[in-house]
């Protein structure tokens, strides 16, 4: 079994010595330095190159610069997509965004995590969990979003927190590590 294979199972793989993997990444920040060098209204060629980088991409969308990302072809994003200033996504596993989701400056997505032994973590070895995003989330500004975590629809993640767990459609979230506050309610409108 490739390492690669290792990653899309959530099994240890070799991230770090890896030939393949290694050349993936740097296919895919290459492209992310050819992105965020351009000049921001060339929007038709920012918006060309992440239709290369990404997996999946809607029609409308606009990501900031600067954004970083690890392999490219793991991330989906829907429609109506906004992400701004800083977004880096660590895509060892996919992440995947729904339609209508608006993320705030300096949010990271990050599906790798490493293994708490020592040796192993030495070793160059890290485990990949994919994270899902749905439609309608709006993530506020500086949200760490770990490993493994699904957030539902219509929901709000408040500025600053770190997301470690899931979180259910239709609230109001926030905190370290984040909890639910409430329900989003018809009052909020």
């Amino acid at each position: 079994m490739t390492e690669k294979e290792k990653a899309r199972q959530g099994l240890l793989y070799d991230a770090n010595y890896d030939a393949t993997l290694i050349k993936e990444r740097a296919y895919a920040k290459g492209l992310c330095h050819e992105y965020n060098q351009l000049h921001p209204e060339k929007t038709e060629e920012r918006a060309a190159i992440l239709k290369k980088l990404f997996g999946k991409t809607g029609e409308t969308f606009l990501i900031e610069q600067p954004f970083a990302c690890d392999y490219g072809y793991n991330i989906e994003i829907g429609e109506n997509f906004y992400a701004n200033h800083n977004c880096v996504m660590l895509d060892g596993a996919k992440i995947t965004f729904g339609d209508n989701v608006f993320i705030a400056p300096n949010c990271g997505f990050y599906t790798a995590g490493h293994p708490l032994d020592a040796l192993q973590r030495n070793q160059g070895l890290e485990y990949a969990y994919p994270i899902t995003i749905g439609n309608n989330v709006w993530i506020g500004g500086g949200v760490t979003v770990l490993p493994g975590v699904t957030i539902g629809d219509d929901t709000v993640i408040g500025a600053g927190s770190v997301v470690t767990k899931d979180i259910p459609s239709g609230v109001i979230a926030m905190g370290n590590p984040c909890r639910v506050h409430r329900k989003i309610a018809e009052t909020d409108k």
